[in-house]
């Protein structure tokens, strides 16, 4: 019906009329609410679709946008398609990070399991140049300062060390771009390689291949809605139009 500012606007100048009153931002519609606007109705109905949750090996080059000006693959690419809806991507990895990457149609678990409240980690497993002495790494878990804040490690774990990198496997509470590598260049050490092997409960397969995906039961994806604090099975709203 249109752009949220203008229908924002429409409401405003009592446009809008809700169960036969004018409508006020920040009004609740509800299950067999009436909401009328420009001489058409409709009525409020609560459904419980159902929804699908992809797990997704994201490979180098990829970006995790829908559509690219430069014409460069997406993540998109070749996801099955959908009769409804659409896919989201539970958070962004940049073009030269690979590995798990969550893709559902169920926005409300995304934003969840994206936002700070939710509390969801992330672990990541990273290919570092050099060595890495332990003055760095208690920096990384105490907290340094970045352009956009400050953040930290909750969790890092030491792997192999060869003659010219050091395998480390981190974990935060946050998503915000490129935070693994500009913690990294915090304390001075660079990233050669990084990879997301976990978001929240969900691990990337080890026997996915890169640029393949597979699907999550619906069994595990209520799970995945209990485990950020969500009802078992999604509940929307949608308007259904009506004679008056």
């Amino acid at each position: 019906m249109g752009s949220r500012r203008s229908l924002e606007e429409r409401i405003e100048a009592g446009d809008v009329m809700l169960d036969g009153k004018p409508a006020r931002l920040g009004d609740s519609v509800k299950h067999g609410s009436r909401v009328s606007m420009n001489g058409r109705s409709w009525r409020a109905e609560s459904q419980r679709p159902e929804h699908r949750t992809l797990v997704y090996h994201k490979p180098e080059g990829q970006i995790t946008t829908r559509h690219d000006p430069e014409g460069r693959p997406t993540v998109f690419d070749k996801l099955p398609k959908l009769d409804q809806g659409r896919w989201v991507a539970v958070g962004r990895l940049d073009i030269n990070t690979a590995g798990l990457l969550i893709l559902t149609t169920d926005g409300e678990l995304a934003n969840r399991m994206m936002h700070p409240s939710g509390r969801v980690d992330r672990e990541y497993l990273c290919r570092i140049r050099g060595a890495i002495d332990q003055q760095q790494i208690d920096k990384l878990l105490k907290g340094v300062r970045l352009s956009d804040g400050p953040a930290r490690f909750t969790d890092i774990v030491a792997g192999e060390v060869t003659a010219s990198h050091s395998w480390y496997t981190v974990a935060l509470m946050e998503g915000r771009y490129r935070e693994v590598r500009r913690l990294w260049e915090a304390v001075g050490a660079q990233v050669a390689r990084l990879k997301r092997v976990r978001f929240g409960p969900v691990f990337l397969p080890p026997r996915l291949r890169s640029g393949h995906y597979t699907e999550l039961s619906k069994q595990d994806h209520r799970v995945l809605r209990e485990d950020v604090g969500l009802s078992s099975h999604a509940v929307e709203m949608t308007l259904v139009e009506t004679d008056s």
